[in-house]
């Protein structure tokens, strides 16, 4: 019994000293200025009508997010996101 209230004691203790995670909005700006996602490789874009990108030529798990559309918020800094605005135009790329 004193053995498995010393483990969750230390497993407590472990928790406890954890730092809390970052914002995502914070990693992903941390995540963009690195290039993680190769943002360089496709800032062409910006401007671009979404209807004409060219999918097949975008990394595997890119993602197109218009406004309407709903994403999982699961952080992956190399997930290269092309972020559209209201006019149907790419306005920004992201890292997340």
């Amino acid at each position: 019994m004193r053995a498995a209230l010393s483990a969750a004691a230390l497993l407590l203790a472990a928790c406890a000293s954890e730092r809390p995670a970052e914002p995502l909005s914070q990693r992903a700006e941390e995540a963009t200025d690195a290039d993680a996602c190769g943002v360089s490789h496709y800032a062409h874009l910006i401007g671009t009508p979404a209807a004409e990108i060219d999918r097949k030529r975008l990394p595997e798990h890119a993602r197109i997010i218009t406004p309407d559309v709903v994403v999982t918020m699961d952080f992956s800094a190399t997930r290269l996101n092309i972020m559209v605005g209201t006019d149907g135009r790419v306005g920004s790329l992201r890292c997340f």
